[in-house]
């Protein structure tokens, strides 16, 4: 049965918004009384039948309401975007598959990209969710720079900046708990700065090695989620 995601269902029938609605009409070739699932991306899936599907709208029944169990624990990645933006779109769909809860662009000292199409991005977030079956979409935020990131309140107590430069480092296989909420950042292909890593330091991130290997960006993105949805299977 196919997945569209909606965020508005709130009573006994729905609109599916218009570029679901294209997709179903158009592509899929759906007519009336056939079925269809929903997610809202805040946990919880439809079952629903189409009434009606005219110009770009489809107007659906909502036939039943299940609620996919919560995460056991939050995994916050803020991560800056690679100048091949398809190498952070690949981080991206493989993140949301494993189920990360949430994603910040960071604008960093080295970064050689400086501006993102958040639109797009959000539609690998949606297309990846939807592939994968979750009935939670992680939440994408705005393009932000690196020092008002980490100065942000409401961060989880578990946060570290994972760096490539030598010093002393906390291993990642030993900081991971489960069902205990995460943020660990990952800075550009030149890394973050030595000011920038001090910067974090002040405000209460702990430094993080991943490994004796050099990753890419997008790696070091895809193996935090692994290693984070590993230890809370």
């Amino acid at each position: 049965m196919h997945l569209f995601y909606e965020t508005d269902i709130s009573g006994p029938t729905a609109e599916l918004n218009e570029e679901e609605s294209f997709h179903a009409i158009k592509v899929l070739r759906l007519k009336i009384a056939d079925r269809i699932r929903l997610t809202d991306g805040k946990g919880a899936f439809y079952d629903a039948e189409i009434l009606s599907a005219t110009g770009k709208k489809l107007l659906l029944s909502i036939l039943a309401k299940q609620e996919q169990t919560p995460p056991k624990a939050r995994l916050h990645i803020a991560i800056a975007p690679t100048k091949n933006i398809e190498r952070i779109e690949v981080f991206l769909e493989k993140a949301t598959e494993m189920g990360i809860t949430e994603i910040s662009l960071l604008l960093c000292n080295r970064s050689e990209r400086r501006n993102v199409r958040h639109d797009r991005l959000e539609k690998v977030v949606v297309s990846a969710a939807k592939q994968s079956l979750k009935a939670y979409m992680p939440k994408l935020n705005d393009l932000m720079p690196f020092a008002d990131f980490v100065k942000k309140e409401n961060l989880p107590q578990a946060k570290y900046l994972a760096w490539c430069s030598e010093g002393e480092k906390k291993e990642i296989q030993a900081e991971v708990k489960p069902n205990t909420d995460l943020l660990v950042l990952i800075g550009p292909e030149g890394d973050f700065t030595p000011a920038e890593a001090a910067l974090a330091q002040q405000a209460g991130f702990g430094l993080l090695t991943l490994g004796d290997a050099r990753l890419r960006t997008e790696t070091a993105g895809i193996f935090v989620a692994s290693v984070f949805n590993f230890v809370n299977l």
